[in-house]
């Protein structure tokens, strides 16, 4: 009598539900990390003009918050 290794069977449809939900966890983890930086974040005031000028290449700020 010979005892051959039990051999277990892989539960693709498990695994398949398993890696779906961790991509999208991750992306929803990305997703609010960026929305959590673009609102907690207030970028420095830079030099720009503050009227309104007709050289080229010269912009300013629509609504400058400084």
């Amino acid at each position: 009598m010979t005892d051959a290794p039990v051999t277990r069977r892989i539960n693709w449809p498990l695994i398949a539900w398993l890696l779906a939900a961790a991509v999208l966890i991750t992306m929803a983890a990305a997703n609010a990390h960026l929305v959590y930086v673009a609102v907690a974040s207030q970028p420095d005031c830079v030099a720009h003009l503050k009227e309104a000028g007709s050289k080229a290449g010269a912009f300013r700020a629509a609504k400058p918050a400084c």
